[in-house]
């Protein structure tokens, strides 16, 4: 068949992320024999005329929709991406009557509302190199899709979706040809990084958390031999920013530690970074086989710093273990951002205060605290029933595609913004979601890229801050 891939996230803010999934799936349908062809939409001045002209001059037999986000997680200034993905599902059905598949991690939160929302032949929810293959032969071959593991569909009015064989999963680490499917030019000019997993899947039971529902709740391993091959191929290729990006790096923290030990035999060339580290499995030791391996970035996703927070979200450890964590980072070399979010069960003043006053005595001033405020809430999470039990939540499940957020009751928004406020005056390495959404953001990637600064453009925030307030720009 003559299949359209079409990567269908636009957002470039804070930087533009390379799809590694629909570059998966792509290599995944050519291998099986299709003709595939990837438009990636992401930096196109005209993406529906893009979109027109790969029908029309491709003619497809299958379209398949990798969609990423289903909004921007910010409730202060929301955006929703699925109007533009009906614009585009309505482009292709002006122009051919190919069937239409939806894939990518947005599927896999909340399928039925997407596939209601847009009209679609199916969605993928299993893992898409292994099922969309499948799905191709299967309607190449004019056959019943929908007993096929991994496929969600409507039919006749009702919802279907079955399960994922958990079962076919492969320790190789993926690594596609990005330059066979991307213009990573656009893309180093942007400053992102190469992305690759070394596992699936996520232990841990934040409340808000769709990554179970995504990927399941084991993890499955990479190989550690098969990953440094990984990094080093696209090292040699030239692509050196690689970040690792698994739901959590350190968790089981052996395998993050047999992880650091290939990289380091085999990697040199390459510069990493992982922005989800939890403070449970966080060491010394970690951080010096991390540093060996080439890190040049790390996140720890705290959230709060504040014990009755962090078990109103469930995030397995204690402020104790946040402490102990910024003791280790303050003797390794490694930058480190510190990752936030207000507003959570059990959030109250006293919180909010506890959590600045941590990030203001803790945090390293060469390193960066960024601040969220309000939780995305996903039907099916903890958090929904937290929210609805609490009354703060009526939206009907089957609404919730929409974004919809969570705020403790205990606290008001407007003076969490007035802590932040102050509290981002007074510290140039502290950035909030205002900070992330700032439309001359990839002018500043460009001109970063063209002086020789290297990712993460983080770690240079305090002086981008200074600069920008010097030129009159209070950001």
């Amino acid at each position: 068949m003559n299949v359209l891939l079409l990567s269908t996230n636009r957002n470039t803010l804070p930087m533009p992320v390379m799809p590694i999934g629909a570059c998966l799936v792509a290599e995944a349908a050519q291998r099986a024999g299709h003709q595939v062809r990837l438009l990636d939409l992401m930096f196109l001045a005209d993406p529906l005329g893009a979109v027109e002209s790969a029908i029309r001059d491709f003619r497809p037999e299958a379209v398949g929709l990798s969609v990423r986000n289903i909004d921007n997680n910010d409730m202060g200034d929301p955006v929703f991406y699925l109007d533009e993905l009906r614009r585009i599902v309505s482009t292709i059905r002006g122009c051919c009557e190919a069937p239409i598949i939806l894939g990518g991690a947005a599927l896999g939160v909340m399928p039925e509302a997407m596939l209601r929302l847009v009209p679609a032949t199916c969605a993928v929810v299993g893992d898409g190199e292994t099922v969309f293959p499948e799905l191709l032969g299967r309607l190449a071959r004019g056959e019943a899709i929908a007993d096929l593991p991994g496929v969600a569909l409507v039919e006749d009015g009702g919802f279907r979706r079955t399960p994922p064989d958990l079962t076919r999963f492969s320790p190789r680490c993926p690594s596609p040809d990005y330059r066979r499917w991307l213009d990573l030019g656009a893309y180093r000019r942007q400053l992102a990084t190469v992305p690759i997993q070394t596992k699936t899947g996520c232990q841990f039971r934040c409340v808000y958390c769709t990554y179970p529902g995504i990927e399941g709740s084991s993890c499955n391993l990479k190989d550690p031999e098969s990953v440094a091959d990984a990094v080093a191929r696209l090292a040699a290729s030239g692509l050196r920013d690689i970040e690792i990006v698994d739901s959590v790096f350190n968790a089981p923290l052996d395998h993050a530690m047999e992880i650091c030990a290939a990289l380091a035999r085999g990697s040199a060339a390459a510069r990493l970074q992982c922005l989800e580290l939890n403070p449970r499995h966080f060491n010394d030791e970690l951080l010096g086989a991390m540093e060996q391996a080439g890190f040049r970035g790390m996140g720890i996703t705290l959230e709060s710093a504040a014990d009755p927070v962090l078990a109103g979200l469930n995030k397995g450890f204690t402020s104790r273990e946040v402490h102990r964590a910024a003791e280790a980072v303050r003797r390794h070399r490694i930058p480190c951002a510190w990752i936030f979010l207000f507003g959570g069960p059990g959030e109250t003043e006293q919180t909010v205060l506890e959590t600045l006053r941590f990030a203001k005595t803790q945090i390293r001033p060469g390193d960066i605290a960024f601040f969220n405020t309000g939780i995305r809430v996903y039907p099916g999470t903890e958090l929904e029933t937290i929210a609805r039990r609490q009354g703060v939540l009526s939206r009907p499940a089957a609404e919730m595609l929409e974004p919809t957020f969570y705020l403790s009751p205990q606290v008001d928004a407007r003076w969490i913004r007035q802590q932040l406020k102050q509290a981002l005056a007074d510290h140039m390495n502290f950035i909030d979601m205002g900070s992330l959404s700032l439309p001359f953001l990839p002018s500043l990637h460009r001109i970063g890229a063209g002086i020789g600064l290297r990712p993460p453009l983080w770690r240079y925030t305090r002086f981008i801050r200074r600069g920008l307030r010097l030129a009159g720009m209070d950001v």
